[in-house]
């Protein structure tokens, strides 16, 4: 990868670096699955049972992984617990509330100089982040400053600030958005952003971590 690319596609590396390791979720119990989902209902075994048309033996002995439960039974659990069947080899999402949040003052975000853009990362306290928040100013003027297309993983969201781009992209016609418009976009797509105003442009970019 060209050097000018390879300054952005650090600047998304930065991000992924500083976060955790992702863990790998772990096999499902249906038994104790389909407990929670009973439970979540405030449901007895007997309730439960009559909801789904199923003696509380065999729901009992499901719960507890005494018995692998025959397809029909599977149905009749998912419509007395009013799911569908995939929800029940669903794993709960983690619904608990993490509150985080992170402010970045004007002028305070992190530093990441390139030949073709300046970018002030945002949110820079807060680790494994989803996305990648950051303003870049456009110092680019021409196509060939890049060497060739950025590209990354992820998609993004660019929204122009001040003065007038234009965005590149692999796969489309060139287009000038100028202050209030923007893009989103495949960032796996080749792409480059350059100034065509007078003054440098500068835009608000997004990009996903996930």
């Amino acid at each position: 990868m060209p050097a000018k690319n390879a300054d952005q596609t650090r600047i998304i590396r930065i991000a992924r670096e500083s976060g955790e390791a992702a863990e790998l979720p772990e096999p499902l119990n249906l038994g104790e699955r389909v407990r929670e989902l009973r439970k979540a209902k405030g449901w007895t075994l007997e309730q439960a049972a009559v909801q789904a048309g199923l003696a509380r033996s065999t729901l009992s002995k499901i719960e507890n992984g005494q018995m692998s439960p025959t397809y029909e039974a599977l149905k009749k659990l998912a419509e007395g617990l009013a799911i569908s069947v995939p929800q029940l080899f669903t794993p709960p999402s983690k619904a608990q509330v993490t509150g985080r949040m992170a402010v970045t003052r004007a002028g305070e975000g992190q530093a990441q100089a390139t030949v073709t853009y300046e970018h002030e990362l945002l949110a820079g306290a807060l680790r494994a982040k989803q996305m990648l928040p950051y303003r870049a100013r456009i110092r680019a003027r021409k196509l060939e400053e890049f060497g060739g297309w950025v590209r990354h993983d992820g998609e993004e969201f660019l929204y122009v600030l001040t003065g007038v781009i234009r965005l590149y992209s692999e796969f489309y016609e060139p287009v000038d958005l100028r202050r209030g418009d923007s893009a989103y976009y495949d960032a796996t797509m080749g792409h480059n952003v350059i100034s065509v105003s007078e003054e440098d442009a500068t835009i608000l970019w997004v990009t996903s971590l996930t």
